[in-house]
């Protein structure tokens, strides 16, 4: 199907642009969130003549996309989770979840505009991009963490997860070499076992 696009389209096109596209995403993506019309004459038509108010209106909504993506920009958010010995998380982070945490901090976000390829699934700081605008999108960055205090260690660069392995093998090598000077069970047990 042909539509005429009023806004600009990630991989489609501009204001303005007569493009091709699958009957499907045209029915229930393009036309019913008006972002395009279907290419006919009239159409085309009626476009033109309001072709200065919808740029002008692009221009407003843009302007106010760009003032409140200075404020998320760059912005960190903290979310506690439940996550195994391994980092990995009991249960996933979605875009959901991260339009309600900057909401919860008083941005103004919509889940459909979080870009996340796949849900996050482990422990760390994640970069997600939050697009505001077809033209603005920034980036903030999600610390998930198991606690407060792993949260601040992970903000400060410390891999948390290679930290407590770490600290594991350092208490192991302890209590080998403990072991081997004689801690545990060497009480001198003279008993004869070959009778």
């Amino acid at each position: 199907m042909k539509v005429i696009l009023l806004e600009r389209v990630e991989r489609l096109g501009a204001i303005g642009d007569t493009v091709t596209v699958k009957d499907g995403f045209a029915r229930n993506f393009l036309l019913p969130r008006s972002k395009a019309l279907r290419a006919s004459a009239a159409n085309l038509k009626v476009f033109e003549a309001q072709r200065a108010q919808i740029e002008a209106r692009n221009a407003e909504n843009k302007a106010a996309a760009e003032k409140a993506g200075e404020k998320l920009d760059g912005s960190t958010y903290v979310m506690i989770r439940s996550a195994g010995e391994t980092g990995q998380l009991y249960g996933s982070v979605s875009g959901r979840d991260v339009a309600e945490i900057i909401q919860a901090e008083g941005g103004k976000v919509d889940r459909s505009q979080v870009v996340l390829d796949k849900p996050i699934k482990t422990l760390g700081v994640h970069e997600v991009k939050v697009r505001l605008h077809a033209e603005v999108t920034v980036t903030v960055k999600i610390n998930i963490a198991r606690s407060s205090d792993e949260a601040d260690r992970q903000s400060r660069g410390e891999n948390v997860i290679a930290s407590q392995f770490e600290e594991e093998r350092s208490l192991a090598a302890e209590q080998a070499q403990d072991m081997a000077e004689g801690g545990a069970g060497s009480q001198g047990d003279d008993r004869d076992y070959a009778a």
